[in-house]
């Protein structure tokens, strides 16, 4: 896909791991890919597998920061917005109004940690996997998509999920988590372990 952007695990020429470096696409909305560490086995993923309806339009003005130990992606978008982004991650935001401000995200493969602030001037963020779609007005929430499931785990908060089979969305509150398999129709929140959500939010340096 001519839109498909992998970063470098090594920052880019003139710019240090932990400084931050300016997105900004207009047009289509722009995939793109986190690398994953040297040591890593890369991800196999079919990038096109997850189309919306519509195509929007995007003109993203989010600041991108590389950090380590793990490696990731820290993205701090308009209206307090913040996305980390799991190395080996592809993704990509949605801005339907063209405002610059990402009023979605499509997550094809591996984590996503979303820090919403309450009251911001948009309504909803929302999450788009294969398997599920998560909608959200202000918490913070990890989402982790692999071939056969998407997960949604709750830090702070609520964030209403439902799967793409259904019609029927459940709300999860803090400490709620949930797996949505392809076919599910009526996705099953569960309290999860500690030590699970634990190594989830780990994966964001959490």
């Amino acid at each position: 896909m001519s839109n498909l952007h992998r970063a470098s695990a090594v920052a880019p020429r003139g710019l240090a791991l932990g400084s931050p470096r300016r997105v900004a696409r207009t047009g289509r909305s722009v995939m793109r890919r986190m690398p994953l560490p040297s040591a890593a086995l890369p991800w196999s993923l079919a990038v096109g597998a997850l189309l919306l309806a519509a195509s929007p339009a995007a003109a993203q003005a989010c600041t991108a920061t590389q950090q380590v130990n793990p490696t990731r992606e820290v993205l701090s978008c308009p209206d307090g917005l913040i996305i980390t982004v799991e190395a080996g991650s592809t993704y990509r935001l949605l801005d339907e109004n063209r405002d610059g401000k990402p009023e979605g995200l499509e997550l094809a493969g591996r984590g996503i940690l979303i820090e919403l602030p309450p009251g911001r001037a948009r309504t909803r963020f929302q999450i788009y996997t294969p398997h599920a779609i998560a909608s959200v007005r202000g918490t913070i929430w990890a989402t982790d998509v692999v071939p056969e499931r998407t997960s949604v785990f709750v830090v702070r908060g609520a964030v209403g999920v439902r799967s793409q089979a259904g019609r029927r969305a459940v709300t999860l509150r803090a400490g709620d988590g949930v797996d949505v398999a392809a076919g599910t129709t009526v996705p099953e929140v569960k309290r999860w372990a500690a030590a699970r959500a634990a190594a989830l939010l780990a994966r964001f340096g959490r």
